[in-house]
């Protein structure tokens, strides 16, 4: 459990790889923390509290989440506070219970000003004037009763505490933001600078760091500090040098750092800054967002834009990427003050690619904001003569069209990234732009153009040297991706025997990089080159496979995986089955290869009678591929057309659309398909007794395979041959 922990917060260890993906490995720290929590309250019974979860990152909101549902079954008291307007869905839950803190009454006022006060003995007159100032806020009936207290005259009236002009600040009531600078007022001036400067870290901070930015001796340092706990303003735990303090609230550190001139702040945050640079590199390397923070408050705008940058990298590499996508958001605001050129522009494109990146991780490819950020990007480095820049905006935006299934603007999108890396001795960009044109040409139906930029891909591929890939571009191994889209063009091309070979590599070779999402695009092709093969029943295991793997690794699948369950059913003759499959992965919200879901449904429909129904599935399919050009199932679905017109008894139109799909598939190169429509055509001319004509037809056709006589398409087309001689 330790060396698992250690692994999952990144902290040194001599654990091996876990080989998790970035969702599993998330979920299971989750799960880990809550497993420390069970066993604690195993134990004993626990209390849990937390203050301001409005002020919450997404990830802790995650985990409070999963812990609220957790603690049902447990002996937990969590108490929670929050401000009105944080969203939460927790109240409906029955083992929760909503309680909304109104402001104090004049009693409950009144009696928590007798009880602070102690032995003071204030009038009755003082303790309703504070009580009506305080207006039933605990912290200003708190404040008041010890500004009376400590202005040493308990007969002074509350109005002669508070005669210092307030200064609007941070939506602090004014009377309570004058109590609080009254009170540090009178505590002297060394106390109240060091409670500005520790104001300046935050709610909290250490004796160590404000040590570094104080520049005062160690005694002044700490009789202030001792001042202000003294006072209740500040607690402290353990003893300095190792103490921690804490503001008693956030509205006193918000005073004391209202209290500071502008050139002050800047000055303090800057002194920070270089304190947490020089002394406290460790923590900067785990919190990289906290030196950007004060770097960004100092006004020091190019340094402050670098480190968002750092700290929303750091947060995509943890999986965190809604707080990735803030800090690149931090960076990007931070550089509008500075002037256009090089500098601030080069800056600016690196936060929206990296904020397109995090964005199609949190939103997917059909993130609209991760498509905006890119063509940012892209403006920008149109300008400047940038090639990885420029290659990476046009790359995101590639990634946006292909993902989404929008295949005539990815076609455009990858001859730029071809165009921008001619000639370039940038090898790994030369390997992406030709990842692109593998993709493109693959779904677009030019499997001999894709086959091609597959071969080009796995010559330039290298696992180690290619190794960062797999989280900058599509989020899988482009090593693998070549393999398992060649193996799909070698059998469109007519090589289906080669096309396993290759598809076999491909996996083998993603089990060997341990790459969970690799791994599930291998599966999931392999099983549709099986389809096409006519093995349902292994394409049944790989996407079986595929199916646990996702689960365990918590991923989604990049394509619908009813898809090929339903075709693998229908290949199988659980017809009724496999149309409810096919429906349902099309009634779905996965974008691309439509048109071969509804390919499967039209060839399942068919076999069940409903040749109308197939008819309006073809025709929505060349519908879907005429806007979007995913043109490699064309051949197929005109095939599937002229079959469903043929039982129609609408002979010539079904002859006409089988005689497209030949004309098709011949155009693509794709014997594959052509084998399957002149089998289709032969066996409607022999039905009309046209054999001489169909034997003439498919003769040839059959004649030019070299290999995979033993697949179903083969064996059909042989055994029409042998009816027709």
């Amino acid at each position: 459990m330790t060396k698992r922990l250690a692994e999952l917060l990144s902290l040194p260890n001599s654990a091996a790889d876990l080989n998790l993906s970035p969702q599993r490995k998330r979920e299971m720290l989750f799960e880990a923390l809550l497993h420390q929590l069970e066993a604690l309250a195993r134990s004993r019974p626990v209390l849990m509290v937390v203050e301001d979860a409005h002020w919450t990152d997404p990830t802790t909101r995650e985990l409070m989440d999963l812990t609220i549902d957790r603690i049902r079954r447990l002996p937990v008291l969590l108490i929670v506070t929050f401000r009105p307007e944080f969203q939460q869905a927790w109240g409906g839950q029955r083992h929760v219970t909503m309680l909304a803190l109104s402001r104090l009454g004049e009693q409950d006022g009144a009696e928590l000003v007798e009880r602070l006060a102690g032995n003071a003995g204030l009038s009755r007159e003082i303790v309703d004037e504070i009580v009506e100032r305080a207006d039933g806020v605990p912290l200003f009936v708190e404040e008041l009763t010890k500004a009376v207290h400590e202005s040493g005259d308990p007969g002074n009236r509350v109005a002669a505490v508070l005669a210092a002009s307030p200064a609007a600040t941070l939506a602090i009531p004014a009377t309570l933001h004058a109590s609080l600078i009254a009170r540090l007022d009178r505590l002297g001036p060394m106390a109240k600078e060091v409670g500005q400067v520790g104001a300046v870290f935050g709610r909290e901070f250490g004796y160590d760091l404000i040590e570094q930015v104080a520049q005062r001796p160690g005694v002044e340092l700490r009789a202030g500090l001792d001042r202000l706990g003294e006072a209740g303003l500040l607690f402290c735990r353990g003893v300095a040098p190792q103490s921690t303090y804490l503001f008693k609230h956030a509205l006193v550190q918000d005073a004391a750092y209202g209290t500071l001139l502008r050139a002050r702040r800047q000055e303090l945050r800057a002194r920070v800054a270089a304190a947490l640079e020089q002394h406290f590199a460790d923590l900067v390397e785990r919190q990289p967002e906290l030196l950007a923070h004060h770097l960004t408050a100092a006004g020091d705008t190019v340094r402050a834009a670098d480190q968002w940058l750092k700290a929303g990298q750091h947060a995509a590499e943890r999986s965190a990427h809604l707080e990735a996508i803030r800090h690149f958001e931090r960076g990007l605001a931070t550089l509008a003050t500075l002037p256009e050129g090089p500098p601030r522009d080069g800056r600016e494109i690196e936060l929206h690619l990296a904020r397109g990146l995090s964005l199609f991780t949190a939103e997917g490819w059909i993130s609209v904001a991760a498509a905006q950020a890119y063509a940012r990007a892209r403006e920008l480095a149109e300008r400047w003569d940038d090639a990885r820049q420029l290659f990476m905006a046009v790359h995101g935006l590639w990634q946006s069209a292909n993902g989404s299934g929008r295949t005539l603007a990815a076609r455009g999108l990858s001859d730029r990234q071809l165009q921008i890396t001619m000639g370039t001795a940038d090898g790994g960009l030369r390997l992406q732009a030709h990842h692109s044109a593998w993709s493109t040409f693959h779904i677009a139906g030019e499997p001999a153009a894709g086959r091609e930029h597959c071969e080009a891909g796995r010559r330039l591929y290298d696992p180690e040297r290619h190794y960062s890939h797999r989280l900058l571009y599509g989020g899988h191994d482009p090593g693998v991706c070549a393999g398992i889209i060649g193996a799909q063009a070698h059998w469109l091309l007519g090589y289906p025997q080669k096309a396993l070979a290759i598809g076999a590599e491909a996996l083998a070779l993603a089990k060997q990089i341990a790459h969970p999402f690799s791994f599930e695009i291998g599966l999931v092709y392999h099983a549709m080159l099986h389809l096409d093969r006519g093995e349902p029943e292994f394409a049944l295991q790989r996407l079986g496979t595929a199916e646990a793997l996702v689960a365990e690794q918590r991923l989604a699948f990049f394509m619908e995986p009813r898809f090929l369950r339903g075709a693998a059913l229908s290949a199988q003759g659980a017809i009724e089955e496999a149309v409810a499959c096919l429906r349902e992965g099309l009634a779905g919200r996965l974008g691309g290869k439509r048109p071969y879901g509804l390919a499967g449904l039209a060839e399942a429909l068919v076999r069940q009678g409903e040749r109308a129904a197939a008819l309006a599935a073809v025709r929505e399919g060349l519908e879907t591929q005429e806007r979007t050009g995913e043109r490699r199932w064309e051949a197929e679905l005109h095939r599937l057309e002229g079959i469903a017109l043929f039982g129609l008894n609408r002979l010539d139109e079904g002859q006409c659309a089988l005689e497209v799909a030949l004309r098709v598939a011949r155009s693509q190169q794709a014997k594959a398909y052509e084998l399957r429509a002149a089998t289709s055509l032969a066996r409607l001319w022999s039905e009309r007794g046209r054999r001489n004509e169909a034997s003439n037809l498919l003769t040839p056709v059959y004649g030019w395979f070299t290999e995979g006589f033993d697949t179903a398409d083969l064996k059909e087309a042989k055994a029409l041959l042998d009816e027709l001689t």
